[in-house]
């Protein structure tokens, strides 16, 4: 069910929209409507829509044409009911939310809604009068929360990706459950108009998907400032963080700050996934995860539950009885909580975001797993505080310190059941964390969820010939990588595009008394040189110009044209600084020279 498949089957006439929702609706009739869907749009009109899709021949046009999924019960679609998993809360949305139209107007077709952890509150999936969810893997174990029917919906493969909500880990913790990829965006990047909230402040609308690829799709698409949501945010102000997915740093806690609440089999698959990132380029770097775990503590124990309270007022009280047991308890405690308390707790969270901003000096990524350990149904109904407090232990955290995410299948425990990673970055670097969990994915596990289709057949991620809002940067000597400069492109983020030549029209000078040792490269029009060696860097737009700034005479960016044909900005020399400088070009690069001193 994966979006290209289904594309090139479009496209080749060997399927029709009409034919996979019929199929679609026989399955959902077949398996029930519980415990993984409330509501469905009626078949009928999806019929309708597919033949419109169809008859309109816009397979290449629309970037997600008859694409079945599925959204969260507490995101808002005209004509199906907002019930947040309480049939007493239950309203009649008069408009669809943002995130989800614009997936409709991509060629998208809305099976129907999901069943969730009432009012998202819970990591479990099994806190809901339309039954508990299970993971397809098998029946005993939870299917994780609170997006629970949207995760599964995915794995059965009934849809192509879905939409859940992420406040403290419901777009991540199922999607481990289930070994499918769960994208927690930076806060505000997807629309929550029309979203119920649960904590307004840090909220994320998330996405399901069988493939990285699949995420990074439906991402790109659903992804648009909202000047009605408070919290939207502009990608296009922001400074997306990437790096080089063949060598990079990635944080993994201290051994004794992991925790697995006795689940060896999750500490091995953990280990495995440590060492398959080094094999993927990746350096491992020990951190202290305290702090992050200190704001992970502030979620639950802290004000921001009284998010929960604010969120749906005055029914808690005039509703108790129509309110699982759990999650009655876990809103109502927020009553206890005053203004001061929220105060003080915000200024907690600042200290914390300050201390925890100086691990993105030493490492690009943090990777952890995505849960300690499984818990069967019945032993969240045994103790279902403590269970959920113990599934939240790597993701609580995560939307507090204005984060990224992406969960990530890692392959099969020795049980039988998924084992899955988050990688973690700071906000906006969804591009560079899907590509790397892409490469991680397919390292680690061989076919989609629990059926028996290969993960292989499916295309990869691929990467985009450069972030977005960034500028490519060609440099030839001091700023190389392994040269004394290079900090000051990897301080501003500056990502390594490619090694390559510049064409064979310039010129390589040593300069003179120049600390540290920099070239000169000159252009000169009808030379016919070897080409120099150079290093092409994206750095974001709005550092550009403070890297200019320190760069000294006689060196200046200018436009430069690589072996390619193309043409970027780079390092040029102005002729005037050439006096006394020893020509190198024969060199071919300034770490040739290098090596020969």
């Amino acid at each position: 069910m994966d979006i290209s498949t289904l594309q090139s089957l479009y496209r080749d006439s060997k399927l029709h929209p009409v034919a996979l929702v019929e199929e679609i609706y026989d399955r959902i009739e077949a398996d029930g409507l519980h415990p993984v869907w409330i509501s469905l749009v009626p078949k009928t009109e999806n019929l309708a829509r597919a033949q419109e899709l169809a008859s309109a021949g816009s397979v290449d046009t629309l970037p997600l044409f008859g694409m079945p999924f599925a959204v969260k019960d507490n995101i808002d679609v005209a004509g199906l009911p907002t019930t947040a998993g309480c049939p007493a809360y239950a309203y009649q949305p008069v408009t669809t939310a943002t995130a989800v139209q614009r997936l409709l107007d991509a060629g998208a077709i809305l099976i129907g809604k999901t069943n969730l952890d009432q009012f998202a509150t819970g990591l479990v999936g099994t806190r809901s009068p339309h039954g508990a969810c299970s993971s397809v893997f098998n029946p005993l174990y939870i299917s994780g929360g609170s997006s629970s029917g949207s995760a599964v919906a995915v794995a059965k493969g009934l849809v192509s990706f879905s939409l859940g909500t992420d406040t403290a880990g419901s777009g991540r913790v199922p999607a481990a459950f289930n070994q499918i990829v769960g994208l927690k965006p930076t806060r505000g990047a997807l629309s929550t108009t029309g979203v119920v909230p649960a904590c307004r402040t840090l909220d994320c609308v998330s996405i399901f998907a069988e493939t990285c690829a699949d995420a990074a799709k439906v991402f790109s698409t659903a992804q648009a400032f909202d000047a009605v949501d408070s919290y939207s945010r502009d990608s296009k102000t922001m400074s997306p963080r990437a790096w080089d997915i063949t060598s990079f740093r990635f944080g993994v806690p201290r051994p004794e700050q992991l925790e697995f609440f006795g689940d060896s089999d999750s500490a091995i698959s953990f280990a495995k996934s440590i060492q398959s990132l080094e094999t993927l380029g990746g350096t491992k770097v020990e951190i202290d995860f305290a702090p992050f775990r200190a704001a992970a503590n502030l979620l639950y124990s802290g004000a921001w539950v009284a998010e929960r309270l604010a969120a749906i007022g005055s029914f808690l009280s005039d509703h108790a009885s129509e309110i699982d047991p759990t999650v009655y308890k876990i809103i109502a405690g927020a009553e206890r909580f005053t203004a001061v308390d929220a105060f003080q707790a915000t200024y907690k969270l600042e200290e914390l975001r300050r201390v925890t901003a100086k691990v993105w000096d030493v490492i690009d990524l943090l990777l952890l797993p995505t849960v300690p350990r499984t818990y069967t149904i019945a032993e969240v109904q045994a103790a279902p505080i403590e269970t959920n407090t113990n599934l939240g232990y790597y993701t609580n955290f995560v939307n507090l310190l204005d984060l990224a995410a992406v969960a990530a299948p890692a392959g099969l425990k020795s049980s039988g059941l998924p084992f899955g990673v988050s990688l973690i970055a700071p906000a906006f670097s969804e591009a560079s964390l899907l590509l790397t969990a892409d490469s991680l994915h397919r390292k680690l596990t061989a076919t989609i969820s629990a059926s028996a289709r290969k993960l292989s057949e499916t295309p990869a991620l691929e990467a985009q010939k450069r972030p977005p809002e960034t500028m490519p940067i060609a440099v030839v000597g001091a700023h190389l990588t392994g040269q004394p400069l290079n900090w000051q492109l990897t301080e501003r983020h500056g990502k390594l595009l490619a090694t390559t030549k510049t064409s064979r029209e310039y010129r390589l000078y040593a300069l003179p008394n120049s600390t540290p040792a920099k070239p000169g490269l000159l252009y000169e029009p009808g030379f016919e040189g070897p080409g120099i060696e150079v290093e092409v860097w994206a750095l974001p737009i709005e550092t550009v110009g403070s890297f200019l700034a320190m760069i000294p005479p006689p060196l200046a960016i200018g436009s430069l044209r690589l072996e390619s044909g193309e043409i970027v900005k780079g390092f040029l020399c102005e002729p005037a600084g050439l006096a006394g400088a020893k020509e190198i070009t024969h060199l071919r690069g300034w770490r040739n020279y290098i090596s020969q001193l």
